[in-house]
């Protein structure tokens, strides 16, 4: 598979996806954005990776968009006048240039069943900053940069982050993060709950795959997948009754699954087998993502 803005590397079950544009401090473009939504869309299929961190090549993590590029500077259609109606199929590829390319890439990390960390080693302005909002921690460099800055710009916030910066860092510090449009140094990232830890760049992925591996090694691929999207889905539920039925459907399948292997495990004083692929989720897995989604 050939990747003209990213570099993957996978090792030990853990994908190190490395934006790849360092001559131009890894700015976003289209062909980045397609080639993340992609990434984040077949790694639910392979079963050799268990988690992914992304971070930057060179200095930068992602400078933002390219705006040297010809045409409209976030490759969207001119000639359109969509409408919130035209915008009720995602899927359809009459809007595929008015669609945010941004959101396209959060919302394909948002539906990852592996845990994804970002380890922001240099600057992450806009898009840049905004990715690693649907990721599940995010591990600065004390060099790098963060900034939420379209109201310099004239534009407004991108790749869903009025969805997830509110959920992340509350609404009173999420509308003053993007009305101040500062860029924050990694301590003032942390200090705003927009940052999870603070490491020396020489090592930040090393720190990074720490945490990967805390979080996911011996452990059920299918109980880690179920795990991440209820706790991303069922937070924003109006009622906890219906994170109830999901938890249900959810414990009844894993009970019966690696979990039958977990407690045998555990009554024999061994390390547990776990057998179960993420490629592979409960027969109610899709039905529930379709409802939570529509």
């Amino acid at each position: 598979m050939t990747w003209t803005t990213l570099h993957h590397r996978l090792d030990d079950g853990i994908r190190t996806v490395t934006l790849d544009r360092p001559g131009h401090l890894n700015a976003f473009t289209p062909t980045m954005a397609e080639e993340l939504e992609r990434t984040f869309t077949e790694v639910n299929d392979n079963d050799d990776v268990r988690a992914v961190i992304v971070t930057g090549a060179g200095r930068a993590f992602c400078a933002g968009m390219d705006l040297g590029t010809d045409g409209n500077a976030f490759g969207l259609d001119e000639s359109r006048t969509p409408t919130l109606a035209d915008m009720g199929d995602l899927d359809s590829p009459d809007i595929r240039r008015v669609r945010d390319t941004g959101g396209r890439v959060t919302l394909a990390i948002h539906a990852c069943r592996k845990p994804v960390i970002a380890a922001i080693n240099g600057p992450a302005i806009g898009i840049g900053a905004t990715m690693t909002l649907a990721m599940d921690a995010r591990l600065m460099s004390p060099t790098a940069g963060y900034g939420l800055v379209f109201g310099r710009l004239g534009i407004t916030p991108e790749a869903v982050s009025t969805w997830f910066l509110p959920r992340l860092v509350g609404m009173a510090k999420a509308l003053d993060l993007m009305y101040s449009a500062d860029i924050l140094d990694a301590e003032a990232a942390a200090a705003a709950g927009l940052v999870d830890a603070v490491h020396p760049l020489e090592n930040l992925i090393e720190q990074a795959r720490a945490l990967a591996d805390r979080w996911t090694a011996g452990r059920s691929r299918v109980a880690t997948a179920l795990t991440r999207q209820m706790l991303h889905r069922n937070a924003s539920l109006q009622h906890p009754e219906a994170a109830h039925r999901v938890e249900s459907l959810a414990m009844f399948y894993s009970s019966i699954g690696d979990g039958a292997e977990g407690v045998s495990a555990f009554r024999e004083k061994r390390s547990p087998h776990f057998t179960q692929r993420a490629s592979n989720m409960p027969q109610f897995y899709d039905d529930w993502i379709a409802a939570t989604t529509s």
